[in-house]
């Protein structure tokens, strides 16, 4: 029979690669975790990891017991937080990620309203334009920009965002208010400045506004972040192309050439089948659905 301690010290050695630091996670000696882990090799004959000077990798067999350990940790959560909604009220903690914009725009504005009507609630946003592993339980469930592809999770579409041109009344004052898409070319333009890990498809597609009139330009600012993009357009760098709920309440940032409408971005709720009748999550779906709506972003589907 394989010791528990034993194997759970394994499973965060194999997730943090290293003893140093699965000691810090667990409090514990690096020398106690390095015991643990020999201990364990010891008990099943056979090595577990390949050791090297940058850290540590699973071995075949290494791989096979984390799968197993994961795969167990994954039911004792799902058995905890069925335990947790068996109760009146939801409670328990409550893991969601986001994308880096609307999380930190848009939603976290929103979070005390949630937070304080359902006080027994734990709340960890975690906003990441990265696709966490619902599988995994790498997060309860997801704010998205596309539809599930797993078929163990279940999504619920939101919204539709739409994106159109935006600048600041000092940019304006300043440069002028281009009349028609030809005019961009001789204005300031800024961009998302990343191509390998774009927070939505076609998100620069101000460069391809009015035939293409400013492509193959050189835009005046880049920055890798949609709110970077917000703050340099607030601050009068230039003209860019931006979500419409980040602009809301935003008395000096005007919509330029509102004719011109960039791509609509699907928004879904996503989340393992497992957590179907979690009150924690359906709680959290409906308070989004009504706080989109009181902001008039919410869209039938």
């Amino acid at each position: 029979m394989m010791d528990w301690d034993k194997l759970r010290v394994f499973h965060t050695v194999a997730t943090a690669q290293s003893f140093t630091r699965a000691g810090a996670v667990m409090n514990l000696s690096q020398s106690a975790i390095s015991r643990q882990i020999s201990a364990l090799e010891a008990d099943l004959q056979v090595e577990l990891f390949h050791r090297h000077a940058r850290g540590l990798l699973l071995t075949e067999q290494g791989e096979i017991l984390f799968r197993a350990v994961s795969d167990i940790l994954s039911r004792l959560a799902t058995a905890e937080n069925a335990l947790l909604e068996s109760r009146d009220r939801p409670r328990g903690p409550l893991k969601i990620t986001a994308p880096v914009a609307i999380g930190t725009t848009w939603l976290t504005p929103r979070m005390r309203e949630f937070t304080e009507s359902y006080p027994e609630i734990s709340v960890t946003l975690l906003v990441d334009d990265r696709e966490l592993d619902l599988s995994m339980r790498e997060a309860d469930a997801a704010i998205r920009f596309f539809p599930a592809r797993h078929p163990d999770l279940i999504q619920k579409r939101l919204t539709t965002l739409e994106n159109s041109l935006y600048a600041s009344s000092d940019y304006l004052r300043r440069h002028g208010i281009p009349r028609k898409a030809q005019d961009l070319k001789d204005h300031r333009l800024i961009v998302f400045g990343e191509e390998s890990r774009l927070p939505f498809a076609e998100v620069n597609w101000i460069l391809k506004a009015g035939a293409g009139a400013y492509e193959g330009g050189s835009p005046a600012f880049r920055i890798n972040s949609l709110g970077g993009m917000l703050k340099a357009v607030e601050s009068g760098i230039g003209i860019a192309g931006l979500p419409d709920y980040m602009v809301q309440g935003m008395p000096h940032v005007s919509k330029v050439l509102p004719e011109l409408n960039g791509p609509a971005t699907e928004v879904y709720f996503v989340y393992s089948v497992e957590l179907r009748n979690s009150k924690r999550v359906n709680v959290f779906k409906e308070f989004l659905i009504r706080k989109l709506a009181e902001d008039g972003l919410r869209k039938a589907g």
